[in-house]
């Protein structure tokens, strides 16, 4: 038995037929009707939402794309239709959040419609100019108030950076041990550390101790080993690898004396310097050594509870270090102190070897009591395993 014309569910599929066909006048009639009888659902009124804006008709359009969005709160194109009319309305920013949302629930686009993907790419390109605007508004508000990239507060520079979306927010996580309620900072003020006047002014005779060690082939070890009392960890290809290599005059709390022998300007330098001091973890000092080409990957310390040093002797072109939001390039013989247990990386792109000096040294913001803490609890966590810890700087 055929069904009544005026059925909703076949008004609904001649409506589909007729906005396929271009017939937006008579896809609107239908599916209006379809409504009207009852059938109220998320294809239907999504379709009506096209009809309607296909005849510029607002009101049908925003009136049809809020009743999916109260059924469907993340349907993309009714998030898409939301935005377009809000930004013909002229609130381009409510209008910014709608199509934001759009592009954060959207499907990848080898799994979207053609249609939809061409959609989005609008979209994206719309937001982009929603934040070009922003951000010019903001730029010249803050001038006139005063601000100036080059010399104002960094910290309130980040922040901008971090509102606009230009940067992403990195804290600490530790791999091995977390200590709460510390400072989130990535590189720490060089004004701040004072005692690195000594280690700075030593670059010279700590980079002849350092030619003289690498005159000899084999001096330096792999930076990550692998160990075959623990499971294997590729780390992204970088254990037993030679192009990050190291030399230890230190290494997890104990004196490598014969290194050590070979390089006393090296630590005589280093006598002033608030080493950290963690049973069977720290100090370590170390030369550190990345070859021509070499990548350290994006990683994470093991620990909050040190900081680390560098102190360039060997920097080629083209080599750069980031943490957390910050990318910085070494300068020979300038020294600076940050936090590892936020997320860094490191890379050489030239065709020569870069080295540098690397300790660690105490958080001046922990007190003697929680150093001393930390320290019983590391010792205690070893006695307890019977063996040294899994540790690396």
């Amino acid at each position: 038995m055929n069904k009544p014309a005026n059925d909703p569910r076949s008004l609904a599929q001649a409506g589909a037929t007729a906005l396929r066909q271009g017939d937006a006048a008579r896809a609107r009639e239908l599916l209006s009707g379809a409504v009207t009888g009852g059938l109220a659902d998320v294809p239907v009124l999504l379709a009506l939402a096209y009809a309607c804006r296909a005849l510029k008709d607002q009101r049908g359009t925003i009136a049809a794309v809020d009743r999916v969005l109260a059924m469907d709160h993340g349907n993309v194109r009714a998030l898409i239709l939301k935005g377009d009319h809000l930004a013909e309305a002229g609130d381009e920013k409510a209008a910014a959040s709608f199509h934001l949302q759009a592009l954060k629930l959207a499907p990848p686009a080898k799994q979207a419609p053609p249609d939809l993907v061409q959609e989005l790419r609008r979209v994206q390109a719309a937001c982009q100019r929603y934040a070009r605007q922003y951000e010019s508004f903001l730029t010249e508000q803050l001038q006139a108030a005063g601000f100036d990239p080059a010399k104002s507060s960094p910290r309130f520079a980040q922040s901008l950076d971090i509102l606009l979306g230009r940067r992403q927010i990195y804290v600490q996580e530790p791999r091995y041990f977390y200590f709460p309620g510390l400072p989130q900072v990535q590189f720490y003020e060089r004004q701040d550390f004072p005692w690195l006047d000594a280690v700075e002014a030593a670059t010279d005779d700590i980079r002849s101790e350092l030619a003289e060690v690498m005159r000899e082939d084999g001096a330096f070890e792999p930076y990550l080993k692998s160990d075959p009392s623990r499971p294997f960890k590729t780390q992204d290809g970088m254990i037993d690898n030679p192009d990050w290599g190291a030399f230890y005059l230190w290494k997890n709390g104990e004196l490598q004396a014969e290194n050590a022998a070979r390089c006393p300007k090296t630590l005589q330098a280093l006598e002033g310097a608030p080493l950290a001091r963690f049973p069977n973890r720290s100090p370590s000092v170390l030369f550190s050594l990345l070859k021509a080409g070499a990548k350290i990957p994006p990683h994470n310390g093991l620990a909050n509870t040190r900081l680390i040093c560098h102190l360039p002797l060997i920097v080629p072109p083209d080599c750069g270090f980031r943490v957390g939001n910050e990318v910085r390039e070494w300068r020979e013989g300038q020294a600076w102190v940050f936090d590892d247990s936020i997320n860094h990386e490191a890379w050489n792109r030239s065709d020569r070897t870069r080295v540098i000096l690397l300790f660690d040294i105490q958080r001046p913001e922990m007190s003697e009591q929680e150093n001393a803490l930390v320290s019983a609890l590391f010792a205690a966590v070893d006695r307890y395993s019977g063996a040294p810890p899994e540790w690396d700087i």
